[in-house]
């Protein structure tokens, strides 16, 4: 194992990069991870725990420290100090965003973590956030290396869905992961939930064919509510109008569809929002002039719809073409 010397972190590398330096057993003595994409920094820091294990055996399991639980010295002591039972350790810093309320918290772990140590390896998670926290820009520039978790295209998700079950040593028979990323319609969170159900099923040494991921995987996927939204926000309108018809099959009322839709956007103007990270997706794709006459427009409809003057399906999916393409 090979671990990089901490300095001023150049520009953020993707997943994949960082796996195949995972592969090759090169650990960064700092990584800084952020992104909008939490399914996928989950499934990175799983993957990271894994080659820690097959690169140092010798090691304890990732110690794992909440930053609003943690105090910099107690960081930092863990970065230094090493253990008395092994001379590296993994360690895995959770929500470093609550580190922003205090400057002078972030400039003392910062300027700890530039010191170079010898073997120990600590990942700072941030959260993801409507803003970028310039406050946290001193960690960014302290750490060794910086990994942005986006939205990973159907290639990435193919190679990990491959790279997992090879660790599995599960045999995946012509066809098998195409059929797991296009029942997933590319979403992330899907995928990877799905991978370890299935990875699960199969269990160590087992196989998979297309078939298989047809009978296990649930038969609605993206069906629910914030899938939904998640395709609107996005301003996937094709994906935002199939989600729409799966969620009216399934028996969601109208009335529920449209209210969330109503309060999507009324989130990103600023109001309350039941899913504020989807509300703040759309409020950074639209200016607040489009929102608030995207919002007019789902006013009108619903008053057409409950007025009898138009129908309910029909309203839905003008509204969700209307906010979905902006």
């Amino acid at each position: 194992m090979r671990t990089s010397r901490a300095g001023r972190a150049s520009a953020p590398v993707g997943a994949d990069t960082l796996l195949e330096g995972l592969d090759r057993g090169q650990f960064p003595a700092t990584l800084y991870l952020e992104g909008p994409d939490e399914g996928l920094k989950a499934a990175l820091l799983a993957e990271i725990r894994h080659a820690w294990a097959r690169a140092c055996p010798e090691a304890p399991a990732a110690r794992v420290f909440r930053a609003s639980e943690t105090g910099v010295d107690e960081l930092l002591a863990a970065f230094h100090g090493g253990s008395l039972f092994a001379s590296r350790e993994l360690l895995m810093v959770l929500e470093v965003e609550d580190l922003g309320r205090s400057e002078k918290k972030i400039v003392a772990l910062a300027e700890g973590l530039a010191r170079p140590t010898l073997g120990t390896s600590m990942v700072l998670v941030e959260s993801e956030g409507d803003n970028e926290r310039k406050s946290l820009e001193p960690l960014r520039a302290a750490c060794a290396a910086r990994c942005l978790a986006m939205p990973p295209i159907r290639a990435t998700l193919l190679a990990w869905g491959r790279r997992r079950m090879e660790r599995e040593r599960i045999t995946l028979a012509a066809g098998t992961m195409e059929a797991v990323v296009d029942a997933c319609e590319g979403d992330a969170a899907t995928f990877f939930d799905e991978i370890e159900k299935l990875s699960a099923w199969a269990g160590a040494g087992g196989r998979l064919t297309p078939d298989d991921v047809a009978t296990i995987l649930r038969p609605v996927v993206g069906a629910d509510l914030p899938g939904y939204l998640g395709a609107v926000a996005a301003g996937d309108s094709p994906l935002a109008a199939r989600r729409l018809g799966r969620l009216l099959v399934a028996g969601v009322g109208e009335g529920t569809v449209l209210f969330a839709l109503a309060n999507l956007v009324g989130g990103a103007l600023g109001g309350w929002s039941r899913y504020r990270d989807l509300s703040g997706a759309l409020r950074r794709r639209l200016p607040p002039r489009d929102l608030a006459r995207l919002m007019d427009g789902i006013y009108r409809a619903e008053a057409a719809w409950k007025g009898g003057r138009a129908d309910a399906v029909a309203v839905l999916e003008q509204a969700t073409r209307a906010v979905a393409g902006g």
